[in-house]
């Protein structure tokens, strides 16, 4: 049967709030994860992980294991397949902690030491804990800090410029009328997705099928066919619902182990990581030392600006946790210089954390600006606006479009930042003390070549096949409403297909441009699938196809600086009796492009947000120097902003068009966490009059600012830091 099928007028279908195509499924069970998809005759696979710290594998004593109910195999250094990390693949060199069970070395405590695969996951994890394994110790160092001797400058990536400099930074330091120079610190942290990781691979017709839950599985597809010597086009990856990612989730030890398995049992493995196994598997934020310096005018104009960062990575794989690249968008100076150093030590690798980089430098960089804006006696917001850049302070590009002021304004409008009182420790509430403060925000607006399909069906309906990955941002209800408007039609009428590399490639969700990347594809192939349908005719029974390919596209937008940004402000309550900082009011205004679904971009912002307040008052994992691993490695140990501590959280926009840009979307995964912990220590400060430059501000830390505040109305003793 053949149907004619025509188009309607424009929907106004992008910038209208829609709940999630496969909200219903999500909230009844329907939707299936990675961990829950049913295959027949499924092994399960538990890991082992090793309890020292540093040192050799003498043994792994797997008889007795293999003797155990269920147990059908134990894979280690001695008998697992082999496989290569002698690659370059999409993001760089891999992670060594992929190649899995390849040599006897031990680099940090959780390394992957064995595979126990079983007919359930209860008999592999019994035979798993039983497993005995014997190394021999070497010494070893975990403890991050400042003056670290063997901190070093790496050197540059496509993915981080290590340093930039320009200008004479000491001279104009000498010719500045205030200068601030502090330092600061932030813990380490952890994703902690609500899905843990897991993966399940199998061989079917000469394929290896893979059910996995990742970020993009183009990326993962590139991966595992270096890594196990395939050809690409022989893997499959599926990855249809995702519990969260947030950086974590992409090649993984789990999903390697379940490969490997297959390869050797011939049927389905699933491996799933444990809550405390992700602390250990799957990356975490660096820790950092920053050191800010900045040299104004008596006004608060920039002369000079400094921003140093260091951070920690393994003895096996560099990472470095980017916390300086921040300044090298927001603010300009004569003289301007950043860098970044890392420590290797034998801890796991660190990797990409919402908002890699900016949420960290954020910290740093937006409180010693609020500490510049008391020195020179300048409001926080009207500071910022004094040192506005016209274009790129280290790039020299051109801006695609910058609206920090009309976020500031808009923010402080709605905040009733006029009616502040920039004097530190006055507002009282009983024993509260009562501040405000206030962030910038910023994060870049990146773009990766997509492809994309489009389909018009015989019954009226239009498909659209992208190999994009929903993390739980709502992936697949914007790619419906892109596709409403480019083809002219209501978004009920198009169905959506994700996460499936045979779709084709697609860029990952990751660094905040997903959205953007996507709706690229599919709009260049909606218009040309509606050009070719307004000549008319039938729509015949395999439908009409239109494919887009942005490769060449993408490479002309690199001529300008292309970011969102955003204001944050936090109103805070502290408790100078028991430490206790209660944030009372959090209002993000961003300038992010066009929004496509307001509904799920505002649910984005505030986990950001609510992440920042978490990483402002909360988060800190701290790693036994005896053990070399994180101490209360679980939902319950590693502290985290919980239902009480979160206020109502205001996140809105303004408009921020984007003028001469093919799709006018820009990232909002990343930004809502940019900015928001100091925008809490600059509330903080304003509250208590002590500033506090290490996170997270923890109850300990603020009873030492009271007892300062109280030596300060008692006429005794200066403000410390």
């Amino acid at each position: 049967m053949t149907t004619t099928t025509g188009v309607q007028a424009p929907t106004g279908a992008v910038g209208s709030a829609h709940t999630r195509l496969e909200g219903r499924d999500k909230v009844t069970g329907a939707a299936r994860f990675s961990g829950e998809v049913p295959f027949p005759e499924l092994a399960h696979g538990w890991l082992v992980l090793s309890t020292v710290p540093r040192g050799r594998i003498r043994s792994v004593q797997d008889g007795p294991v293999l003797d155990m109910p269920g147990v059908l195999a134990v894979l280690h250094q001695g008998n697992a397949p082999r496989v290569t990390i002698d690659y370059v693949g999409m993001l760089g060199r891999p992670n060594p902690v992929i190649g899995l069970f390849q040599h006897d070395r031990v680099p940090f405590a959780g390394w992957p030491v064995a595979l126990v695969v079983a007919e359930t996951s209860e008999q592999a994890r019994e035979a798993a804990e039983a497993l005995v394994v014997q190394y021999e110790t070497e010494p070893h160092d975990v403890d991050f800090r400042a003056d670290h001797p063997d901190a070093y400058t790496p050197r540059s990536s496509p993915m981080v410029e290590v340093e930039t400099t320009k200008g004479d930074l000491e001279a104009r330091l000498d010719a500045s009328t205030v200068v601030v120079d502090e330092e600061y610190t932030t813990p380490e942290e952890h994703h902690n997705a609500m899905e843990p990781h897991a993966a399940t691979a199998r061989w079917e017709g000469g394929r290896l099928d893979v059910i996995d839950s990742n970020q993009g599985s183009t990326w993962v597809v590139s991966e595992l066919a270096q890594l196990f010597s395939l050809d690409p086009a022989s893997v499959r990856i599926r990855s249809e619902h995702v519990g969260g990612a947030f950086g974590s989730k992409g090649l993984a030890p789990h999903l390697v182990a379940a490969v490997m398995a297959t390869t050797v049992l011939r049927r389905p493995v699933r491996v799933v990581l444990t809550r405390r196994q992700m602390f250990a598997l799957v990356g975490y934020r660096s820790p950092t030392a920053q050191r800010v310096r900045i040299g104004a005018d008596a006004d608060g104009r920039f002369r000079a600006f400094e921003h140093l960062a260091q951070s920690v990575t393994s003895t096996v794989h560099e990472f470095i946790e980017s916390s300086a690249a921040l300044g090298r968008v927001m603010y300009d100076a004569d003289a301007h210089h950043t860098r970044h150093r890392i420590v290797r030590l034998d801890v796991p690798t660190p990797t990409w954390m919402r908002a890699p980089g900016e949420a960290p430098g954020s910290f740093a960089l937006e409180s010693a600006l609020d500490e510049l804006a008391e020195k020179c006696g300048v409001d926080p917001i009207e500071l910022r606006l004094r040192n506005e850049p016209e274009r790129g302070p280290v790039s020299g590009l051109p801006f695609s479009s910058r609206n920090v002021a009309a976020c500031f304004e808009e923010g402080a409008r709605r905040f009733g930042w006029a009616d502040r009182d920039p004097r530190p420790g006055l507002r009282r509430e009983g024993r509260w003390l009562l501040g405000t403060g206030t962030a910038a925000a910023t994060y870049p607006s990146g773009v990766s070549p997509s492809t994309a399909t489009v389909t018009a069906e015989p019954d009226g309906g239009f498909t659209v096949r992208i190999n994009a990955a929903d993390i739980g941002t709502g992936a697949r209800t914007a790619m419906a409403l892109v596709a409403a408007d480019a083809l002219e039609v209501r978004p009920d009428r198009v169905r959506v297909r994700i996460a499936d590399s045979d779709l084709g490639p697609a860029a990952i969700a990751g660094g905040s441009m997903g959205t953007r990347s996507w709706a690229w594809a599919v709009t260049v192939a909606a218009n040309e699938l509606r050009e070719r349908m307004a000549l008319g005719g039938v729509v015949p029974p395999e439908g009409i196809t239109t494919r887009s390919d942005t490769a060449e596209a993408v490479g002309a937008l690199a001529a300008k600086e292309r970011h969102s940004f955003g204001a944050q402000f936090a109103q805070v309550a502290v408790d100078t009796d028991t430490g206790e900082v209660r944030v009372r009011r959090l209002l993000g205004v961003f300038a992010a492009g066009t929004i496509v679904n307001p509904l799920t971009a505002r649910s984005q912002l505030v986990g950001g947000m609510t992440w920042g307040l978490s990483m402002a008052l909360h988060e800190e994992a701290v790693r036994d120097r005896a053990t070399g691993a994180p101490v209360g490695a679980d939902l319950a140990g590693y502290h985290y902003a919980t239902h009480a501590d979160v206020p109502l959280i205001e996140a809105d926009w303004v408009d921020d068009p984007v003028p001469g840009d093919p799709i006018g979307i820009k990232g909002i995964g990343e930004i809502g966490i940019v900015g928001v912990a100091a925008a809490i220590a600059n509330a903080v400060w304003h509250a208590t009059g002590v500033r506090h430059r290490d996170l997270p501000i923890r109850p300990d830390r603020v009873l030492r600012a009271a007892e300062e505040v109280r030596r300060r109305e008692a006429g005794g003793g200066a403000r410390s830091a």
